[in-house]
């Protein structure tokens, strides 16, 4: 793109950044706002005026930027923007987008929940080992294949239930792992690069501390701070039964769920793959689980972290 093409685009970029905030503006009234309604109000909704002294913003650099001006707006006025003009989260991303600055993202708490939909996607995978995973790499759901190739995670409780305990903490997984050195050096550095919105927060420090007592080479490779973002490749899996395995696998953000992800196996013609994992599905029995989620039990038997993940008292 030329140096001309690339001006034009920037000068359209703000004409639209411009006409968003005004649009948005002009649906709020002063009430909405907290404001008085005042008297010989003739523009339709807020003043830019109002908007301005909202934003804790001048008023005439407010007016330049509802114009189009070439002038920019730092992340912290931006944000105080999208809260002055009430944005819900869509109307937010598509401020900073428009204004060519990354959004900051909240750090996400409470209880991880799998949809329906999802539930539904997982199942309809018939020859697909898949599983959903929270922010911290818990797995939250998974279909039958996923359960045949990798074992019954409903079996497994609280931080058993994480890929990077699973990894690095739980023998007969590693045993599965044909590439192990290599598949851990990359899934930890692909751990840390998805943890990092979340330093300090006790349910990764929990993990984290737990891993380095029972992982020498967790507790070697963690301080070395490599980092990756998420990538697709191939698993070399022994399993127990069905010998070597050969999948692809891919990773897929679920929409409207912060940091969740879809991580999908496809099996690959080398070494009978597809073969052997039908011959899985159907010689191993089915479990009870509902949808392959998290395994319940009675209700004064468990508590529900800030990750969703149920843990024993």
């Amino acid at each position: 793109m030329s140096d001309l093409d690339t001006a034009t685009a920037a000068a359209v970029r703000r004409r639209e950044f411009g006409a968003f905030l005004r649009s948005r503006r002009e649906r709020l009234t002063p009430a909405s706002v907290g404001l008085p309604q005042g008297v010989r109000r003739r523009a339709q909704g807020l003043r830019r005026e109002e908007v301005a002294l909202l934003a804790g913003v001048g008023n005439t650099w407010y007016t330049w930027l509802e114009q189009g001006r070439d002038v920019r707006a730092s992340t912290k006025v931006l944000a105080a923007l999208a809260d002055a003009l009430h944005l819900a989260p869509s109307e937010r991303l598509h401020l900073f987008a428009l204004s060519d600055s990354p959004a900051p993202q909240a750090r996400e708490t409470g209880p991880e929940l799998v949809t329906e939909p999802i539930h539904r996607m997982l199942k309809s995978l018939t020859g697909q080992p898949a599983h959903v995973l929270g922010r911290r790499w818990d797995v939250l759901a998974w279909n039958r294949a996923a359960e045949v190739l990798f074992g019954d995670y409903g079996q497994l409780n609280g931080d058993e239930r994480n890929i990077m305990h699973l990894v690095f903490a739980n023998k007969a997984h590693r045993r599965l792992l044909v590439d192990w050195n290599e598949l851990a050096l990359l899934s930890l550095a692909l751990f840390r690069a998805d943890s990092a919105r979340y330093a300090g927060d006790p349910d990764f420090k929990r993990l984290i501390d737990t891993l380095t007592r029972s992982s020498a080479e967790f507790r070697a490779w963690w301080p070395k701070h490599e980092v990756l973002r998420a990538l697709s490749g191939e698993k070399h899996v022994r399993h127990p039964v069905a010998g070597c395995m050969v999948f692809e696998y891919t990773s897929f953000a679920v929409t409207g769920q912060a940091d969740m992800k879809l991580i999908v196996y496809t099996p690959l013609e080398r070494d009978q793959t597809v073969e052997k994992l039908k011959a899985l599905l159907r010689e191993t029995p089915a479990t009870n689980s509902r949808g392959r989620s998290a395994r319940k039990r009675p209700a004064a038997s468990r508590r529900t972290s800030r990750t969703g993940i149920e843990t024993a008292d």
